[in-house]
């Protein structure tokens, strides 16, 4: 079975420019609703729900989130944030 990018390849990163335009550090509750916003697909819903409530710089939202995409093997399909 073939894996294949999903037509919200990138959506992630998108999410991560746009939380991070303004402020060097945000919280949990303004990724979730950003996330709602976009109306991403639940897998990618999952991944933000999982963040542990609190702050996060830049460096520290992208590790969590690519750890849990990465746990899930969706890399290749959804993508990873910088």
């Amino acid at each position: 079975m073939a894996v294949e990018k999903s037509s919200d390849y990138g959506i992630m990163q998108r999410l991560t420019d746009d939380l991070f335009a303004h402020d060097e550090v945000i919280r949990r509750l303004d990724a979730v609703l950003m996330a709602e916003s976009y109306d991403l697909p639940s897998d990618l819903l999952e991944v933000i729900a999982l963040l542990p409530p609190g702050t996060y710089t830049r460096q520290r939202f992208c590790d969590q989130v690519n750890s849990s995409i990465s746990g899930h093997g969706w890399g290749y399909v959804y993508g990873t944030v910088e």
